[in-house]
């Protein structure tokens, strides 16, 4: 352990994204519009949720969790990239970045089981619609989220931790745009044997559980649809799922690729390029896919724009 002590830096070097400087202010601004958007589009969803009395279901109980959880999560990393790639300083403290590391872990993993809750959600309002708001009510909606977040926060103190105690040798030098536990795994300079194996087991187990119930879910609901006689009916059970659907896979296509292969297989420019996809592309997609599908959401934001309107003439 003294040895392990004496080998950590102070601060640590970020690659970045690209290898070509002349690609920083573009992307910096392009991550400045984006995660403006993130911002606008998760709170205005957390805003109106909130305050439309037309919106108090599990539904948009749940899309709020998602919401606050994309905000954590951009946040997490998109500000660091900012600044890095606004100028010549590209570091990372030692205690940042592992800080980093623990706080990404917890709010992704949490995202990946909070996206199965809410397919469950989406099968109980479908296929038993009658009683809907009573198994799911707020008890257990509340349940439900706690189990997500506190999943998220178990594994990422087991993995993130389990990484930060592996040696380093000095190594400063971190390929990549943020400090994520792959790339700090194959920066160690001790065996990593265990740290990859937990990491693909655990990964596959977080990704594919929840992704399996994601698809169990929606077989039963593809049938439930079908008997819908009406094809109103049928478009606004397709048009809610669907928007569901999309971010499943935003979100989880990226992530099987670069958490559940062999640690060293695949292009590291590849994995630097999905990763910015589903940290910080996916994260600004989520409120407009939601409410660009979702008539209860566009009538309840012009509702509040409404009403901030009146109440600024007055």
């Amino acid at each position: 352990m003294k040895n392990t002590n004496e080998s950590l830096p102070e601060d640590f070097i970020l690659m970045g994204l690209t290898k070509y400087p002349w690609l920083d202010l573009p992307l910096f601004f392009v991550l400045l519009v984006s995660y403006t958007f993130t911002l606008l589009g998760n709170i205005a969803i957390i805003v109106v949720s909130q305050l439309d009395s037309q919106l108090q279901s599990p539904m948009y109980f749940f899309l709020t969790n998602l919401s606050f959880l994309d905000l954590c999560f951009t946040t997490t990393t998109v500000p660091q990239m900012m600044f890095n790639l606004g100028g010549p300083n590209k570091n990372i403290t030692y205690i940042g970045c592992m800080t980093q590391a623990y706080i990404f872990h917890w709010l992704g993993c949490t995202e990946c089981v909070l996206l199965g809750i809410m397919a469950l959600d989406r099968y109980v309002a479908v296929c038993k619609p009658l009683r809907y708001s009573i198994i799911m009510d707020h008890k257990l909606c509340l349940q439900l989220s706690n189990i997500a977040w506190l999943t998220g926060l178990a594994n990422s103190l087991l993995q993130s931790t389990l990484t930060v105690q592996l040696p380093l040798c000095g190594n400063k030098v971190l390929d990549h745009f943020f400090c994520e536990l792959p790339g700090l795994i194959k920066m160690a300079c001790g065996d990593t044997t265990v740290n990859e194996i937990i990491l693909a087991v655990v990964a596959t187990l977080l990704i594919m559980g929840p992704l399996s119930m994601i698809l169990i879910s929606y077989i039963h609901i593809a049938r439930a649809v079908f008997r819908i006689p009406s094809t109103s009916g049928r478009l606004k059970a397709f048009n809610t799922c669907s928007s569901h659907l999309l971010v499943v896979s935003l979100f989880y296509g990226p992530g099987i690729y670069i958490y559940m292969q062999p640690s060293g297989n695949g292009s590291q420019d590849l994995i630097k390029v999905l990763t910015l996809f589903y940290c910080v592309i996916t994260p600004m997609a989520n409120p407009f896919i939601y409410t660009l599908r979702n008539k209860e959401v566009i009538e309840a934001v012009r509702r509040f724009l409404r009403k901030a309107i009146s109440s600024k003439r007055i």
